[in-house]
């Protein structure tokens, strides 16, 4: 293997989708959403499950509004 292949070899590795970068911590972000949302139902049973999306609904209605604005 030659000098030439090896450094096409390295720019082969280090070109990353920048889509794929945005994704991992927006993925992270959900599944800790998750994880504990998991736990205050553990913790708190029924209420634990429900308030917590309660409290996402006034989120969700601003989001909503944002996106239709355009």
């Amino acid at each position: 293997m030659t000098i030439a292949q090896t450094d096409t070899h390295l720019s082969d590795i280090d070109a990353r989708d920048p889509d794929e970068a945005a994704a991992i911590p927006i993925l992270l972000a959900v599944l800790g959403f998750l994880a504990t949302w998991g736990v205050s139902i553990a913790l708190w049973g029924i209420p634990g499950l429900y308030i917590p999306a309660l409290a996402m609904v006034p989120v969700i209605w601003i989001a909503l509004l944002v996106i239709s604005r355009g």
